[in-house]
């Protein structure tokens, strides 16, 4: 199993990167959201990948962040979910987002990324909402996911549901204070 790349990008057309490892050029499809971070090709990358081997194919799929990778592998096991509407799901949304979207059960939002549909959406939501509550697909330890965090809590202890607390989270400025966050959440939820 190939699980991480390092080496010089040759090629970008995306979906797809060669990259250069030691003479070898690896083709490794990679989520849109991975493609706008890699440098120019001729620069140095690090990728975790995941190698799919199937009757007909054998898939090299990479990713910027840890996360990203669980996620895909997370996505694969959904029925009806192959590594192209993974790999398309990723591209349409953070993991961030995504993460927020199945846990508020929002199907509208999964239907604007291109190849799911409603039902594809429901299932989504149905499979992934109880593997999704981790911490561990969270973003980044920074203070403004600090001060998201603090938001929610307090909002969760006033006694608000977890699927409205999302919805008007996702709302609020990303740098916004935790009082600040508070009051607009508040606002937003009494409309």
């Amino acid at each position: 199993m190939i699980g991480r790349i390092k080496g010089k990008i040759l090629e970008k057309i995306p979906p797809h990167i060669l990259i250069d490892c030691n003479g070898v050029g690896y083709e490794i499809e990679v989520p849109m959201t991975t493609f706008y971070d890699l440098p120019e090709a001729g620069g140095d990358v690090i990728l975790l990948t995941h190698f799919l081997v199937r009757e007909d194919a054998q898939l090299l799929f990479g990713f910027a962040t840890d996360q990203e990778r669980i996620i895909f592998r997370k996505l694969l096991k959904v029925n009806g979910i192959g590594a192209k509407a993974s790999l398309s799901i990723l591209s349409g949304m953070t993991v961030h987002e995504l993460t927020h979207t199945i846990q508020s059960q929002d199907v509208v939002s999964l239907t604007k990324i291109p190849g799911v549909g409603k039902k594809t959406a429901e299932r989504l939501i149905l499979e992934l909402k109880d593997k999704f509550s981790d911490t561990e697909f969270q973003s980044s330890n920074t203070s403004s996911s600090k001060e998201l965090d603090d938001i929610q809590n307090a909002l969760s202890a006033l006694g608000y549901n977890q699927k409205d607390i999302l919805l008007v989270t996702k709302e609020l400025e990303p740098n916004i204070s935790v009082n600040d966050g508070i009051k607009k959440a508040l606002k937003l939820l009494s409309n």
